[in-house]
């Protein structure tokens, strides 16, 4: 099982960043091979939105470093993207991986009942971390985004969400976090 691992947050080693490492090592245990990419490292652009990957190419045209990002999510069984709530959602860095993806989609995607040209039945899990300890809040960007990599073609879209986690150690003192990532690591592994 290969696991590409999509670090949105600027920070190397923060509560995003926990959390994932978490997950990463537990799908590890059980023989995945992880890929992982920071973006804040990465130099690339957003989409812009020239249509190439709905006439011409069946890929982003865009050459920078996300194409490797890009293609490893093409390539893997498991995606799991990580990302702090900044202002309200993912974090730009984030948001630009995800505005690139659009390029895994058809031409005419709306009108086919198969709109994704990656391979069925991956599995995500998709991090969010944030300051906020209210719950209730921001608790609209998981099914957002959600029903985008539904549409991709993810058969099983795993959230973890760890709320009040505004310092850096937060979520490494929070057993319930960890045991949450850990469980995520192993659902994707089929477990």
């Amino acid at each position: 099982m290969k696991v590409t691992c999509v670090l949105g947050s600027p920070r190397k080693t923060g509560n995003t960043a926990y959390l994932t490492e978490v997950i990463a090592q537990t799908a590890q245990e059980q023989g995945a091979e992880v890929e992982t990419f920071l973006l804040n490292k990465l130099t690339f652009k957003g989409c812009q939105a020239c249509m190439s990957c709905k006439g011409k190419s069946e890929k982003c045209v865009v050459k920078d470093d996300l194409t490797q990002v890009l293609d490893s999510v093409l390539d893997c069984d498991a995606l799991l993207l990580a990302s702090p709530v900044y202002y309200g959602d993912v974090t730009a860095q984030a948001k630009a991986f995800i505005d690139r993806t659009f390029s895994f989609l058809v031409p005419e995607y709306v009108k086919q009942a198969n709109p994704s040209r990656l391979p069925p039945g991956k599995k995500m899990v998709f991090v969010l971390a944030q300051g906020q300890p209210d719950e209730s809040l921001f608790a609209d960007i998981f099914p957002r985004y959600e029903a985008f990599f539904r549409w991709y073609g993810f058969t099983e879209v795993i959230p973890v969400r760890a709320c009040g986690v505004y310092d850096k150690n937060d979520a490494k003192a929070k057993a319930e976090l960890t045991e949450l990532a850990r469980d995520a690591g192993k659902r994707i592994m089929g477990m």
